[in-house]
């Protein structure tokens, strides 16, 4: 079987990227929902910066790569390690919210 080429684009605009320290997940039965979020500390509303909606099969494609990804990421540059204030856990309300935290 023939291995065809993908060419991608990518426009300048798009390029910059955005930056987002949270991500929101929803679902339907179709559609997985990403919002890609800045929040700023004690800061009351926080903006999303871009929503990508993809089908259930391509977020779990998304998923493995993303594994992959981070294990090459961590055998080259070591353990990607969650960051705690010195000191314990932060006040409420003072911190950025982490939804993938157990």
């Amino acid at each position: 079987m023939e291995k065809k080429e993908l060419k991608i684009e990518l426009p300048a605009d798009v390029a910059a990227g955005k930056y987002s320290n949270l991500a929101v997940i929803s679902h339907s039965a179709q559609e997985f929902f990403v919002d890609f979020v800045t929040v700023a500390p004690n800061m009351p509303q926080a903006k999303v910066q871009s929503r990508v909606v993809m089908t259930p099969e391509n977020v779990k494609n998304l998923l493995f790569a993303l594994r992959d990804n981070i294990a090459k990421y961590e055998a080259t540059f070591g353990e990607i390690e969650h960051k705690v204030p010195k000191g314990g856990a932060p006040k409420s309300g003072s911190d950025i919210p982490n939804p993938f935290q157990a």
